[in-house]
């Protein structure tokens, strides 16, 4: 049926798995804000910690995982790590990501769950 159309065309397997790994990754509100903050510019996690309102801690534990997906890096200066987004990939995902909540029918929209553990 649709392998009958011209220039249909299905992702692989690995590049599903990996876009959804890195949707999953940002899934969370804290690591969008880490992101957000880090696509103006370069920032320690104290800093990051600040902009995201979260602890430290937090954001080290965030900033780790998304190194790992390569939608952050990190560059060392003597005992400090500064962090940037990856590349313009990240500003894209993010960018339409927020344009999309912007223009999400409220009264449509499936509402989040609420949860009531904290990280």
């Amino acid at each position: 049926m649709h392998t009958s159309l011209p220039d249909f065309d299905m992702p692989t397997e690995e590049q599903v798995h990996l876009a959804a790994e890195s949707f999953r990754l940002l899934s969370d509100p804290t690591r969008i804000k880490i992101l957000w903050a880090l696509l103006q510019g370069e920032s320690s996690v104290a800093c990051l910690a600040e902009l995201a309102d979260a602890a430290p801690t937090a954001v080290s534990q965030h900033l780790a995982k998304l190194r790992l997906a390569g939608l952050v890096k990190g560059r060392r200066e003597g005992t400090f790590v500064y962090y940037t987004a990856a590349d313009e990939h990240v500003r894209r995902l993010l960018v339409q990501g927020l344009y999309h909540a912007d223009h999400i029918d409220r009264d449509e929209a499936p509402r989040p769950a609420r949860t009531s553990h904290h990280e």
